[in-house]
């Protein structure tokens, strides 16, 4: 283990393999890293060439993304028996520059580190409906706490008008969204067809289920609802629990911490064999989000709208390799 570091282009490698699971929308992977010296400590960047102009104007969700990759980072670290020493926004005049984390001191990794770094590539995104075997009664507390350890709160909406609400505000949104020629174009740039392979965007088979099979309303990745404007099968209520993970400001630094609690949720869920599926439509819209936010505990931000459940079937997206995206100036780290 004492070798880790005299090899910091290998190690830096190491843990952006494991960023790279984090989610992000359309499979963006907005991010970069430097290994930033001799030491082998790393820098975590915003891809701004990422971002999505008509979804995500502010960066808002980029910078959630690179949050999750953060945690990950943080755990790969303490898998190898360093602690992570994490520096957030170390350069305020760029603001693209999330966090420098610098290898600690050695320490011994506890098992709950372990149990969320072993869960790393089992977690992927969920679209349509999931099976109808209902999660563990204590699964949503053990998941509000992990939210709750990252500094974030996350609100389960569990009443019937409220799931109903929040359903027609991502209805609402989707609508909006598939009726915009902007939206439209820009979804269209992450979609890709069978052979032009890339490692990064979704495939056009990535989810054969219309985005209309369950209550709340998905992404039409694949234009499916210009070709069957209803679901050929009955909408599913097999919708599974719906929460709203919120943040107590609404600021890049509370961005990012989003990032990481809910990364620290997801490889939690993982664990257990729960998968999510994303609905941040409404997130994406001023109006819509304000609505959304009275929905929530203790005036917090909403940041993340997800349903969890047991999936029907594994589909992990494509993953750019950690030489595209990791700066090792005058290193080699294959």
């Amino acid at each position: 283990m004492s070798d880790v570091r005299t090899k910091p282009c290998h190690a830096s490698a190491y843990l952006v393999r494991a960023a790279l699971t984090a989610p992000s929308p359309y499979n963006t992977q907005p991010w970069r890293f430097v290994a930033a010296d001799h030491e082998g400590d790393i820098e975590v960047h915003a891809d701004g060439a990422r971002r999505l102009p008509f979804s995500d104007p502010a960066g808002r969700e980029l910078v959630i993304s690179c949050g999750a990759a953060l945690l990950n980072i943080r755990l790969a670290m303490r898998h190898l028996g360093f602690n992570p020493l994490i520096h957030h926004f170390p350069r305020p005049a760029d603001p693209s520059f999330l966090a420098r984390v610098v290898w600690g001191a050695y320490r011994r990794p506890e098992p709950e580190d372990e149990r969320l770094f072993g869960a790393l590539r089992h977690r992927h995104t969920v679209h349509g409906p999931f099976l109808a075997e209902p999660l563990p009664p204590w699964l949503p507390g053990l998941l509000v706490e992990q939210a709750h350890r990252a500094g974030v709160t996350l609100d389960f909406v569990s009443d019937r008008a409220g799931r109903r609400r929040l359903s027609e505000l991502v209805r609402i949104a989707e609508d909006m969204r598939r009726s915009s020629p902007g939206h439209r174009a820009e979804l269209r740039r992450w979609i890709w067809r069978p052979g032009e392979p890339r490692f990064d965007g979704i495939p056009v088979d990535g989810y054969g289920a219309h985005p209309d099979t369950t209550v709340f309303a998905g992404r039409d990745y694949a234009g499916l609802t210009r070709m069957y404007p209803q679901p050929p099968e009955r909408r599913s209520s097999r919708s599974g629990p719906v929460a709203i993970l919120g943040t107590d400001r609404d600021d890049p630094e509370a961005w990012l911490r989003a990032g990481e609690g809910l990364q620290r949720v997801l490889l939690e869920a993982a664990h257990h064999g729960v998968m999510v599926a994303f609905h941040t439509q409404p997130l994406e819209i001023p109006s819509l989000r304000v609505t959304t936010g009275r929905m929530l505990s203790c005036g917090a931000f909403p940041q993340v709208i997800f349903r969890l459940g047991y999936p029907p079937y594994a589909r992990t997206m494509p993953r750019r390799q950690a030489t595209e995206v990791l700066e090792t100036p005058g290193a080699d780290v294959t």
